[in-house]
């Protein structure tokens, strides 16, 4: 629509018929969700990690799922937080800031099943775990001052000021940035076979939960201070210099652990150590084949009877269990399901009792998409340039690759 305005002179947004406000509105309909399509990942992977090295089952399994869900669908509803000094109707202000305070209720579900976990188990402190931990803290001071501005008086004593860009990073940066550093040194020796080096992963720690929190608490105390966001430059003698200059040594910090891990990662796939199945002693179900896994993953379609599978017995890697299952399918259906561990196709289950029904053929690796999207980008950009032939190019690479992928993918043809 906002392409439309400029493009062809519509007044969706713009115009003497257009609404600012509408495109705040469809934005941020899409923008909080998105946070949250960001951050729910990210507590899955401390989920999986907390368990792992805290030598216990997860705390409360079925309220941290139901508190996902809620997540989820809770967060389609707080989207006008961002939006509380726009002049929009008490009531509606009060319903937003009602939701925007409930959605903490889930979220505080969870932190409390992994510090029960944790709580219950046996903490080891490998580096997965020092940055769930880390996780754990930045998380912890981010949901303190989502609840501040879910307050209306305190928003509009805030909006557009620094406070909003520390609790911004405090949420999205530490709560997901640091499960995924950790999900790296968790996970990459499963994908690579190289196991990454525990000083160096210690190092990379320490170095950004010091660098984060000196580059982003000091932004609450400056926004308090009036001073305000999305500007590039500000004068002297307003008493945020002493505090933006932290800021700026505490953003160098933070880069330089992030580049730690990085150079730990070069160096461990030169000359790491090889990595073993299972390395961490773990329970699901990735570490019960070789490091990095083989591109069938399973030679045989392991039965799963736990949900710790590999601490509770509840799983056999190896045993032959499709064998009983596919014998009900036809001769051809059979024989192509038998090679499928070695071939591209998997069987196609049912939802209840996971019995074998057919056979799916897995396409073929290819590029195809990535031109495909590739020549959209390009059709955009000649939209945003206002060049007609640059449009044209998008439009004709974007075609030419979704012919040649249909014509690929015709099982008829062949």
């Amino acid at each position: 629509f906002l392409e439309m305005d400029r493009v062809f002179g519509t007044d969706f947004y713009a115009g003497a018929g257009g609404s600012p406000l509408l495109y705040q509105h469809l934005f941020w309909f899409w923008g909080h969700p998105e946070v949250y399509i960001l951050f729910v990942p990210a507590t899955g992977m401390v989920s999986m990690m907390v368990t792992e090295f805290s030598r216990r089952a997860l705390s409360g399994y079925v309220w941290i799922a139901t508190s996902l869900v809620s997540v989820g669908f809770i967060s389609f509803g707080v989207w006008v937080h961002h939006m509380f000094a726009t002049g929009l109707p008490a009531l509606a202000l009060a319903f937003f800031s009602g939701v925007s305070l409930l959605i903490t209720i889930p979220s505080g579900v969870q932190f409390f099943a992994w510090i029960a976990t944790m709580w219950k188990g046996k903490v080891e402190l490998t580096v997965p775990m020092l940055f769930t931990v880390g996780f754990l803290l930045i998380f912890l001071l981010g949901g303190i001052t989502g609840v501040m501005v879910s307050i209306l008086p305190f928003d509009w004593a805030v909006t557009d000021s620094y406070f909003i860009v520390a609790h911004l990073h405090y949420v999205l940066n530490g709560a997901v940035v640091f499960p995924i550093f950790g999900a790296l040194y968790f996970w990459l020796p499963k994908m690579t076979g190289r196991m990454l080096n525990e000083r160096l992963g210690k190092l990379s720690f320490w170095v950004m939960f010091v660098g984060f929190n000196l580059t982003f608490f000091p932004m609450h105390i400056l926004g308090v201070l009036g001073m305000p966001r999305r500007v590039w430059t500000y004068s002297n003698g307003l008493g945020w210099d002493s505090l933006n200059a932290i800021v700026s040594i505490g953003s160098a910090v933070f880069g330089l652990g992030t580049g730690i891990t990085l150079l730990n990662w070069i160096l461990s796939m030169r000359r790491g150590r090889r990595a073993p199945a299972d390395p961490w002693g773990a329970d699901s179900l990735e570490w019960s084949v070789e490091s990095p896994p083989p591109e069938y993953n399973f030679a045989e379609i392991p039965v799963v009877e736990s949900r710790h599978p590999l601490w509770e017995g509840g799983v056999a890697p190896a045993l032959p269990v499709i064998d009983e299952n596919i014998s009900e399918l036809p001769p051809a259906v059979r024989s192509l399901a038998l090679e499928g561990a070695f071939e591209k196709t998997s069987t196609i289950t049912s939802g209840r009792d996971t019995r074998p029904s057919d056979v799916l053929e897995i396409p073929a690796p290819t590029v195809v998409p990535f031109v495909v999207a590739l020549g959209l980008a390009v059709f955009f950009l000649g939209l945003l340039i206002e060049a007609q032939v640059v449009g044209a190019l998008g439009v004709a690479i974007a075609a030419a690759a979704v012919l040649r992928w249909l014509w690929n993918t015709d099982t008829d043809r062949r």
